[in-house]
């Protein structure tokens, strides 16, 4: 009886620490690439999000994060990021309850301040270990406890790979079970799937052949097969976890940089990008033991050169080259709405949390909150940068997509990083 009585009293205790509102546990880690699902919309709920009449505190500011435009991965109370500064590659670490600097590691040279070669790949955090790829295509694997270098690849002298156009490569790596995998491009093949403990190649797409593009792969599951997702120069394609090329489909009008990250709901692909190539919705169906892949619509409702789309509730939302911020239904492609801005939050990238997009400037660094509702264009609340870095690059541009985890929101504008406080 007395045993019986102690195991229900410690079972009574661990369902009350998993229910006490605040607990580690309910926290929302933001691990990777646009989230922990690789679709850029975040799962918390009851954030300020009305900045009207307050605007949320600013935590702290970190100076020292270089020239870049990764985005910051996060996991428990450590951010992970990459940066360039001295000519000299970097990750760090940083304590995100006060901004301290974890540990910091330098990876090798890099150009500053340039986009071709300066980082924009996000970190993935596995485990104990994280996975970046530079601008200059390496591949590093590191400690996560201390930064060490553990192994790295080079996607030139390891994998011949070559990108479209004349930028440096700009993908976030997935990690999936043991492997890691990533799109070096060219002739051997476009994507690379590696172990994720030593580098070891695994296996490569042999019969796809395109050019790496700018684009992060996703994994889905479609009626039981398990495949990567991943646009590249010439179009997008699936591919089996043993490498098989599963389906692929061209897209015409694919030039100069496809850089989007696809999105995958319910048997449907959908694919975007910029310099007039529009958007493109394939649905997918199995025969046998392969994919069918025929294409739903194709127009120009959706242009998005980057910052990337999200998916809420049926609704694609991101800003076209064509319209401005527009929201699109998936199934149809049909054009909800459009706003274009000439003030305020004009073009950049879009992160999606509550029913709210989160729409950065990436020329003013203007955050607008706005409604994720086919009913129309809605702005809730705008906040701009503290302030804007010193730093002279080609563009002057924040690519950086902002990140929300444990109800912080992290912006990026090259060497300065802020967190805000969003609890209410």
């Amino acid at each position: 009886m007395k045993n019986k009585i102690g195991f229900l009293m410690i079972m009574a205790t661990m369902i009350t620490m998993l229910i006490v509102p605040g607990m580690k546990l309910q926290a929302q880690d933001w691990p990777q690439w646009r989230g922990a699902d690789r679709n850029g919309v975040s799962k918390e709920t009851g954030l300020n999000l009305d900045w009207s009449t307050q605007k949320p505190p600013l935590s702290w500011v970190f100076r020292q994060a270089g020239a870049g435009y990764s985005s910051p991965a996060i996991v428990g109370t450590t951010l992970y990021c990459q940066g360039a500064m001295n000519e000299k590659g970097f990750a760090f670490a940083l304590d995100t309850k006060t901004g301290n600097v974890k540990w910091k590691q330098e990876l090798g040279t890099e150009s500053v301040p340039d986009r071709e070669n300066c980082p924009r790949g996000s970190i993935t955090v596995d485990g104990d270990k994280l996975y970046l790829i530079r601008g200059i295509g390496q591949l590093h694997c590191l400690s996560a406890t201390d930064g060490k270098v553990l192994w790295q690849k080079d996607f030139t002298s390891d994998f011949n790979g070559k990108y479209m156009s004349r930028w440096g490569y700009s993908e976030s790596p997935l990690i999936d079970g043991n492997l890691v995998i990533c799109t070096p491009g060219g002739s051997d093949g476009t994507m690379v799937a590696l172990d994720k403990n030593t580098g070891a190649v695994v296996w490569r797409t042999k019969e796809w052949t395109d050019e790496a593009g700018y684009s992060s792969p996703i994994v889905a599951e479609v009626d039981g097969v398990r495949q990567y997702i991943q646009q590249a120069a010439k179009g997008v394609a699936g591919v089996s976890t043993d490498g098989k090329i599963l389906w692929k489909v061209d897209i015409e009008g694919y030039r100069t940089a496809v850089i989007p990250t696809p999105i995958y709901d319910d048997h449907l692909v959908y694919v975007t990008a910029g310099y007039n190539a529009g958007c493109t919705c394939i649905r997918l169906i199995k025969e046998g033991d392969g994919m069918k892949a025929e294409t739903v619509y194709a127009n120009k409702n959706m242009i998005n050169q980057h910052g990337g789309v999200v998916l809420m509730n049926g609704h694609i939302y991101g800003h076209s080259d064509a319209s401005g911020w527009t929201c699109q239904n998936l199934k149809t492609g049909e054009k909800v709405w459009s706003q274009r801005n000439k003030e305020g939050a004009a073009r950049g990238a879009t992160l999606g949390v509550d029913n709210r997009l989160l729409l950065l400037d990436e020329r003013s660094g203007m955050l607008a909150v706005a409604e994720a509702s086919p009913e129309g264009w809605k702005e809730v609340s705008t906040m701009a940068f503290p302030e804007r870095t010193q730093m002279q690059t080609t563009d002057n541009m924040i690519w950086a997509h902002p990140v929300i985890a444990d109800g912080k929101l992290y912006l990026r504008d090259h060497d300065l990083l802020f967190c805000f406080d969003l609890k209410k």
